[in-house]
């Protein structure tokens, strides 16, 4: 069965955390050749730590598709890494979550969901689910331009503070993801007009509190 589930940083399975981590590895530094630390064949950083949290789907205890929340209040990477791609960047008054890391692994997803399965927009849904349950305003994210294109089209309600440029010379966008009503109305028709979800509140509780077991 597939399901979302958000975890904190100290909560993490040790078998969780490898595949986690790994996946990130074959992602940023295999696939998208992004300056990140690696180890032992994992990416992870100093902003994986225990005030950290993560959003990850999962089929039968693979996971398929994950991201990285941060406090705005804490240590980020819009503060540190990502601060060289903006100038003059303002953010707007509020209580926001940093979502980075966002990968979905297009192996694993085709092989165990199926090829229509709209797992990045569940990952959206889940992501605007989690910031209403925990009271943030809204999610802050950088963006590569296909995946602007990606959030534009799945109807998630977002606004570009910042237009930069990457360490690969390319561009990128800061954005502010509302967390409104509409949004998840907007995710939600699309994710059912995508596959046909047995038990439709499932997108209502996603993400779950909890870790499966492996």
């Amino acid at each position: 069965m597939f399901n979302i589930y958000s975890v904190n940083y100290s909560a993490l399975s040790n078998e969780k955390s490898e595949d986690l981590f790994m996946l990130r590895k074959n992602t940023f530094k295999d696939r998208l050749q992004w300056a990140v630390s690696c180890s032992d064949g994992k990416e992870l950083d100093e902003f994986d730590n225990e005030k950290t949290n993560y959003i990850f789907g999962a089929k039968d205890g693979t996971i398929v598709c994950g991201t990285r929340m941060i406090d705005m209040k804490d240590s980020n990477m819009l503060d540190s890494t990502f601060s060289s791609f903006f100038n003059n960047v303002t953010i707007p008054e509020g209580n926001f979550i940093e979502s980075t890391r966002f990968f979905v692994d297009k192996e694993r997803t085709q092989s165990l969901l199926g090829h229509r399965f709209p797992v990045t927009m569940v990952l959206f849904l889940s992501l605007i689910n989690y910031a209403r349950q925990h009271r943030y305003d809204g999610i802050l994210a950088v963006a590569s331009h296909p995946m602007m294109h990606i959030i534009r089209s799945s109807g998630w309600n977002v606004t570009v503070l910042a237009t930069g440029i990457s360490e690969k010379d390319e561009p990128v966008y800061l954005l502010l993801g509302h967390v409104d009503l509409e949004s998840q109305k907007q995710l939600k028709t699309r994710i059912f007009s995508r596959h046909s979800i047995p038990d439709a509140s499932i997108l209502n509780d996603w993400p779950l509190s909890s870790e499966p077991a492996m």
